[in-house]
Order: C-alpha cells, then structure tokens, then sequence
C-alpha cells in the first residue's frame, strides 16, 4: 500500500508534491479543500497524509486532531509556510509524524514519506499476524512447564516491566513475546521483531538505531531503526546473546534514557518502547566470556521466562501433534488425519533436538508422505527407519574415521533433502543450521537435485 492523500488550499503545491510522488512510484490523490479532502480519506485507504497549516475552513490543526480520532495509527505529515518552533511542538503534541516547511526540499519530503509509508506497512503486517493468530491458542501444551508460563505471560502482559525469555532454538520464544504483547495495553501498536543472531556486527546499530544519510559508506539515504518504529508498542530482541558489545552499550543507554540517536545524528530521539529479549545461550557464562554486559543482562532479566525442551515435556506432543495435524490439513487441502496411540508414542520417544519446530516439520512430512487418514507405528518406521545397505556401504567403503563422519553426513543431508522436496530452508530449519551452511556442505559434498 502505497497511497497518498494531499490536503492543501494550494493547488501548485498540490501538483508540485504530486509530480515528485508519482516519480517515486506513489499513487497519489490531492484536494485543495479541508472538508473534502477528510470525506476523501475516510472512503479511501491511505498510508499517509500530507497537510497544510493554514487553510481557509479550517486549520490543518483542526484536520489533524479530527484524522486522529478517527484514525489514530495513520501518519500525518505537516506541511507549512509558517515553520515556527511553536507550530512543529503543537502538531507533535497531537500527534504528527512529522513536519516539513515550505519550499519543500524534495529529499526530505520523499524520506518523510518512505518512513511514513514503512510504519504503515508494518502496522498492517503486525495485524494480519495477529488476525491469523486470533482463536487459537499458540502455546499449547499440558505440562505444568507450559501452564506455569501461560501464567507468567497472564501476569507480565498488562505491565510495561521488560522479559527476557530463554529456551533452546525451536521452543516457541517468538510465541511467548508476542503473547504477552498481544495480550498488553500496546497490543494495537507495533511489534518489532529483531533478530539480532542474523545481522552483520557492523549492520546491527544501523538496524536498531536508524542512520542519517552519509553516516557510513552506503548510507545514501535516511533510515529510521527498530526502536523508532516500535515505539509505543514492543521490540523483540530475538538472540540478543549473538549481539556486539557495541550495540549492547546502546540498547543500555536507550533503556536507561528513553532515548536513541541514529548513526551519525546527534539529535536524541525519545522512544517509548516495551523490550522483550529472547536467547539460547546462558548469558551468565556470556558475561563470564566478556561477550555480554553484566549491566544490560541486569535491565533485561527482570522477568525471566525459561521454555523447557520438548523432551523434557513430553506430554504436550500429543496437543500438539493434533494442532499441527488440523493446521497442516487445512494449508493443504488434505482430508482429516488421525495418529494412533502407537504412532504418538513412538514420536514421544524421539530426542527432539529441533524442539516444536521440529516436531512441526516432521508432521508435516508424514502427512504429506505417507497419506493416509490413520498413521499408524509402522508408517512412521518405515518412513523414518535407516538404510541398513546404504549404512554398510559407506562403513565398508571408508578408510578413515573421518571420511566416514563425512560419507555419513553426506548421506543423511542427501536424505533430509530428499525427504522435503528439496526445499533449502524447511531442510536447514530441520537440520538447524543456516541456509547458507547448508549451501555450503551441498557444495562441499557434490550434492546436486536429482541425485
């Protein structure tokens, strides 16, 4: 959604703005009359409004705080000959995204708009991901592990304290964080996600903090952060143990002053943001390494929330397995599928390594594999169960321990590729790695699709 509406009494400035837009790839509507234009927005959607101040039948003052009632989360701009002090703290006060003054320059008009554009965009990303998630109960499970946490996340949600959530990878720590924002007074406010294990070192501080043009090399244009556009909802700090010392300093400051500055600025930006951190690593031998400040882990683990492995909560994969089951037969149009007590119980005797991640994929594999309305034991063996020819030619055929680890891993990767349709991701999601590690032993081992 790229739309943008126009209310202003000039109709140069109107088509002058419109021309500039409509290069950048905007489709762009404009009114020179206040009342007009609101009836406009209110019977087309828009990501942005651009206002003027001064306006015959009514003051752009007045638009904003009527727009604002109606449509709180919509960005409006101001745009004004009259750029005093005054006018800019008055339209932020009531709420303003941002302010521009005549002439307008057009590089900052068009970064105004691209940043008001991207909180549109994810504002309406964060309520389709709560619309799917509506009626159903993500955190399954009737372990007391998973009922001491539905709990905590009952009692944390209404208050703004910061949570810091561990558990192996594939646990559900995404799903506990955006629980309790769902279930905060910031649940209509954007919930950012950051996952800080899958940015470069020299890349994090940009993400989070946002940089002004020409702070570094590539930075040909203003960013906003993370933070700036969670504020007034939630951040996720997912894998923050996986964070440069650096940007930990800066997150620090930013919890202790309420403030952030973008990479090269040096203006103070409040923000008001609720922090929630994930990782899988044990922060306090981190600290021990001199990988993690003890100050920051003390800021964070106010409220800590420990997710249990799955095999250390083994009676929640039958929930489970019924809940992937029913959601994996209606993504695929397939008839209802049943597991049998046999066939659950053998799942509950695997190791589970990849946790509820894992244990999601692999239901998804039998379902689509074995294709029956009953899976029994016996599918899941066959299935599942290991060449023993396959296994004796490649201990036959190897001369060293290590050729044959590498023989074995060959094969077993082969397998799992084999097994998913030679899809890279859902492979290296199984095999907990990266994808790009995965390309790397495919590359390593001559393993092409077809084999």
């Amino acid at each position: 959604m790229k739309s943008i509406l126009i209310i202003d009494d000039e109709i140069q400035i109107c088509e002058s703005i419109k021309m500039i837009l409509d290069l950048e790839g905007y489709n762009v509507a404009y009114s020179t009359d206040a009342l007009a234009g609101m009836k406009k927005m209110s019977e087309g959607k828009f990501s942005a409004l651009l206002l003027d101040i001064q306006m015959p039948e009514m003051s752009g003052f007045e638009v904003l705080k009527k727009v604002k009632e109606t449509n709180p989360e919509l960005s409006v701009i101001i745009i004004s000959a009259h750029g005093s002090v005054e006018n800019a703290i008055k339209a932020t006060r009531l709420g303003a995204f941002d302010f521009i003054e005549k002439p307008i320059d057009r590089d900052k008009l068009l970064i105004s708009v691209r940043n008001a554009v991207e909180k549109a965009n994810l504002l309406t990303e964060n309520k389709e991901i709560k619309k799917t998630l509506e009626g159903e109960s993500e955190i399954l499970g009737n372990s007391k592990a998973i009922k001491d946490i539905l709990q905590m996340i009952e009692k944390v949600a209404p208050l703004n304290t910061r949570v810091l959530i561990t558990g192996d990878n594939g646990t559900g720590k995404e799903l506990v964080a955006r629980a309790i924002h769902n279930n905060s007074l910031r649940k209509d406010k954007p919930f950012i996600e950051v996952n800080c294990a899958a940015i470069p070192n020299e890349l994090i501080e940009s993400e989070l903090f946002g940089h002004e043009k020409g702070s570094f090399t590539g930075a040909v244009q203003q960013r906003i952060g993370k933070f700036e556009l969670a504020n007034k909802g939630t951040i996720f700090l997912d894998e923050i143990g996986d964070m440069s010392l650096q940007a930990q300093a800066k997150v620090l400051r930013a919890i202790e002053d309420g403030k952030i500055e973008r990479v090269g600025g040096g203006k103070k930006i409040n923000v008001d943001v609720r922090i929630i951190a994930a990782t899988n690593k044990n922060l306090q031998e981190e600290i021990e390494k001199g990988n993690f400040r003890e100050d920051l882990f003390h800021r964070l683990n106010v409220i800590p929330i420990h997710i249990p492995p799955l095999r250390e909560r083994l009676e929640d994969i039958p929930i489970l397995i019924e809940h992937f089951a029913n959601e994996i037969i209606k993504k695929h149009k397939k008839a209802p599928v049943s597991f049998t007590d046999d066939a659950i119980k053998m799942l509950q005797s695997l190791h589970w390594s990849g946790n509820v991640r894992e244990l999601r994929n692999i239901v998804e594999r039998i379902i689509i594999i074995i294709d029956k309305k009953e899976i029994t034991r016996s599918d899941i063996e066959i299935l599942f169960a290991p060449s023993q020819a396959n296994l004796d030619d490649i201990i036959g055929g190897s001369n060293s321990f290590q050729e044959f680890k590498e023989k074995a891993e060959r094969a077993f990767i082969l397998k799992q590729l084999k097994a998913n349709n030679w899809n890279i991701s859902k492979t290296a999601g199984i095999l907990e790695i990266q994808r790009s590690h995965l390309y790397n032993k495919m590359k390593k081992y001559g393993i092409e699709k077809g084999e």
